[in-house]
């Protein structure tokens, strides 16, 4: 059997890296998240990431009252880069060739977003970690993930989540939750389900983007879909 994709987004959220920590990074999460993104990369499949900051500033932001909303944005997309830099050790721990693109200008950490760049590292099979969102406030890195997948054409955006698709409601709070298999962009937001922010779901609607919502958390998840199980929820 082969691939179904033969590139790929995949958005984390920052609380995917803590594991049972309360904010920051676990690394045996980091380890086992990279050796399920090699797994795939052995396929020959091109991977882009977007990883959100959640797990950093959310940390801070307790402490943190007060704080604008562009700085505190600002601090967003800089907790992303440091997520991208811990992320990028762990994948080339397991062999795994990365390189680190930023949305802000940090020559010595990262080179810049640079569209044709970024697809030239995925077309050498070099998994292209993408940091600091778009660079711009008020943007989610839920949009910035879409917006890379764009640029990079690649042919699905991979959600990983902690649970196994969409739900009409937080299954992890209602047992009665109901599991959708399948759903169009409008009804997510007739719906308002918590998929990705509207601008996202937006951005994959007018470029007919799809979504694929999994359970990361879940081992061998990743390579299942890629493979083409059915598993998850398909926005499209």
């Amino acid at each position: 059997m082969q691939p179904i994709y033969k590139r790929v987004l995949l958005k984390l959220s920052g609380e995917s890296l803590m594991g049972d920590l309360e904010f920051g990074i676990d690394p045996n999460t980091l380890q086992d998240f990279a050796k399920e993104i090699a797994s795939v990369c052995h396929l020959g499949v091109q991977i882009g990431i977007v990883i959100g900051g959640g797990n950093i500033f959310r940390g801070i932001q307790a402490a943190a009252h007060g704080i604008h909303k562009v700085s505190g944005d600002q601090m967003g997309m800089l907790a992303t880069v440091i997520n991208c830099i811990a992320f990028q050790n762990a994948l080339e721990a397991v062999g795994i060739p990365t390189r680190l693109q930023s949305a802000i200008k940090m020559e010595q950490i990262a080179e810049t977003v640079i569209r044709r760049r970024a697809i030239r590292h995925l077309e050498k099979n070099r998994v292209v970690l993408f940091g600091a969102g778009t660079g711009n406030p008020y943007f989610t890195t839920d949009t910035a993930a879409v917006l890379r997948a764009i640029e990079v054409e690649a042919e699905i955006v991979i959600k990983g989540t902690r649970v196994d698709g969409v739900y009409d409601s937080d299954p992890e709070k209602n047992p009665d939750a109901v599991r959708f298999d399948k759903i169009t962009y409008r009804e997510v937001l007739e719906k308002n389900l918590r998929v990705m922010d509207h601008t996202a779901i937006t951005l994959c609607q007018e470029n007919n983007l799809p979504i694929k919502v999994i359970n990361f958390n879940e081992k061998g998840n990743f390579k299942r879909l890629i493979m083409g199980e059915e598993i998850g929820s398909l926005v499209c």
